[in-house]
């Protein structure tokens, strides 16, 4: 067998399914790598895996892998939170091994708010509902705070982190609140909703105030327990302003 060496024409591998900036807890239950056609590709090639150094998966090509992107898969155990390198070897009867250059990926396995209980199909029970102010709470959102807006605060969560993004929902209006920073991290978040929001949002007696957070790597926490809130039962001001309902409505959609 001669020595190995590292052949300038082997790709490196690449990731089959994860998100643009790493491995989420999602890809990771079922990562597998590619690993493009080569020169020379041949029945009989066994390419061999390595995550870290460490081998974790082959494969013997048969003809119907020739001239193919082959898939292997990595076990979930080998997989942690960090940053992985992973490469790949190709043996061929007669001739060197040779490696593939190596590709680093970052691995973010920590759900915000902490993993969701499959006990509750679209809510985590570890994120803290909304706080809003006393007021509103016990006597509902009245035409003077519409003309306002509303103040609303999203308590800090278990792993929360930088190039979060929150999305908060008012009624079946979504509101995107800007990135998380790392000086956010461990604070709470002062949201402002403005009247726009409301207005499109319209009356409702038990409207639902909720948030749910995506991470960088697309981790998702599902949607926070919600909070009902009264929003002006035949309220006037929402009823004599059609005009700026709309308006609202339309800006949305830009």
């Amino acid at each position: 067998m001669k020595s190995t060496s590292n052949k300038p024409e082997l790709a490196a591998p690449s990731l089959a399914q994860s998100h643009k900036n790493g491995i989420n807890i999602t890809s990771a239950a079922h990562l597998l790598v590619d690993v493009a056609p080569y020169p020379g590709m041949d029945e009989g090639d066994l390419i061999e895996l390595f995550w870290d150094n460490c081998y974790v998966a082959s494969r013997v090509l048969s003809t119907h892998d020739v001239g193919n992107t082959v898939s292997l898969r990595v076990p979930e155990s080998f997989i942690a939170n960090g940053a992985s390198r992973i490469h790949y070897r190709i043996m061929q009867v007669g001739q060197g091994a040779a490696l593939s250059p190596a590709v680093r990926v970052q691995i973010k396995l920590d759900c915000p708010g902490g993993q969701p209980s499959a006990m509750f199909d679209d809510e985590n029970q570890s994120l803290a509902p909304v706080s809003l102010p006393e007021t509103i709470r016990r006597q509902g959102v009245n035409p003077n705070q519409i003309k306002r807006g509303v103040p609303v605060t999203i308590e800090p969560y278990l792993n929360m982190a930088a190039d979060d993004e929150i999305t908060l929902r008012w009624g079946d209006v979504r509101m995107d609140l800007p990135i998380l920073k790392a000086c956010d991290v461990g604070r709470p978040i002062q949201v402002w909703v403005p009247p726009a929001i409301i207005l499109e949002a319209g009356e409702d007696l038990r409207l639902e105030v909720t948030y749910c957070i995506l991470d960088r790597v697309g981790n998702n926490s599902r949607w926070a327990p919600p909070r009902r809130l009264k929003i002006g039962c035949a309220n006037p001001y929402l009823k004599a302003r059609p005009k700026e309902l709309l308006m609202a409505a339309e800006a949305r959609k830009h």
